[in-house]
């Protein structure tokens, strides 16, 4: 009885809010009253949808005119969109979600699953960079088939248009099968984080001559397997420029100098979004404080919500006097 008398009075409802406020009357359907009334709305489109894609040509051409590659990591839809509107070449679902996303201790706990999880996330948000991922640790050291079945699933399940994995000389026949297959392979060699218990911890690769030459020769072995970028991760700037010169692809740098093809950073480290005291690496700079301008919102949020500020007039939905008396008569006929 009461629905049904509520219900009744919606044509009039909807005529005092377009009176009162001024609204189209296409966002007051009564089959959707009223549009976006809810928190729960899509991000939607934004200017830069007329943005091309980026492919492995882009990033081909990108590379033989000298222009640096701009690569950052995301872990969710949002992180992800942000990062394709900012105009980023490259997304990267690293497996460093495993700390900034889940809470990891390292980056060996992520499955492969939990990979999937967020590259189908960050997959719906990038319409323009190029999207590539980790393959967590477990998931392709066994064999080159085991390699490619994973690469298969980050693209077919997840979205992904190439594969990232750690390793030199010893991943090349991985790289290989894969590239046949034709998926895309970033290898990433110098201190390669999954290792980290072999090499005694997160330590500067290349600083003596034979580390220096095993960076080369991981960088020339990983070229020739197939790989059409190579991600060199805390390499003395002048190791990483000389053999980025050495080489027919391009290199990302991570703590790795200047002198690479481009640079790459985890996207929760340079925007800030972290407690003070957190320890970051050398290598990384902060370009802004998400951390800060969040708590300050939360802040301000709950000292509003403690005084009754929030929600004022301006932030909560009207109803006429007339349907306002009418509501309270109903209630107590009910």
């Amino acid at each position: 009885m009461l629905t049904k008398s509520i219900f009744s009075h919606l044509p009039s409802l909807r005529q005092s809010w377009q009176s009162r406020y001024n609204v189209s009357s296409r966002f007051l359907s009564l089959n959707n009253v009223p549009i976006r009334s809810s928190s729960y709305s899509p991000m939607g489109k934004t200017s830069s949808d007329s943005r091309k894609k980026v492919t492995i040509q882009t990033l081909q051409s990108l590379y033989q005119k000298g222009e640096p590659i701009a690569v950052l990591t995301a872990h969710d839809f949002p992180s992800g969109h942000v990062a394709d509107v900012a105009g980023m070449d490259v997304v990267l679902v690293g497996d460093s979600l495993s700390m900034v996303a889940l809470g990891m201790e390292d980056t060996n706990e992520v499955t492969m699953e939990d990979m999937l999880v967020h590259c189908r996330s960050v997959s719906r948000a990038v319409n323009h960079a190029f999207t590539i991922v980790d393959l967590p640790m477990g998931s392709y050291e066994l064999s080159p088939e085991q390699a490619l079945e994973s690469a298969i699933r980050m693209v077919k399940e997840g979205g992904m248009k190439a594969i990232k994995l750690e390793g030199g000389e010893e991943m090349a026949p991985t790289i290989r099968r894969i590239t046949q297959a034709g998926i895309p392979v970033l290898a990433h060699i110098g201190l390669t984080p999954q290792r980290h218990h072999s090499i005694g911890g997160f330590r500067i690769q290349g600083k003596s001559v034979a580390g220096a030459v095993r960076v080369l020769r991981d960088a020339l072995a990983v070229q020739e397997a197939g790989a059409f970028m190579v991600l060199i991760e805390a390499v003395p700037g002048e190791v990483a420029a000389l053999v980025t010169e050495r080489l027919r692809v391009p290199t990302i740098g991570i703590g790795a100098g200047v002198g690479c093809s481009g640079q790459v950073l985890v996207q929760v480290d340079m925007t800030g979004n972290f407690p003070p005291g957190r320890f970051v690496p050398k290598f990384v700079k902060t370009y802004a404080d998400v951390w800060g301008e969040s708590m300050r919102g939360i802040e301000e949020f709950k000292r509003d919500v403690k005084s009754r500020a929030f929600p004022s007039l301006d932030h909560t939905y009207p109803i006429s006097e007339q349907e306002m008396e009418e509501f309270r008569r109903a209630v107590d006929r009910e």
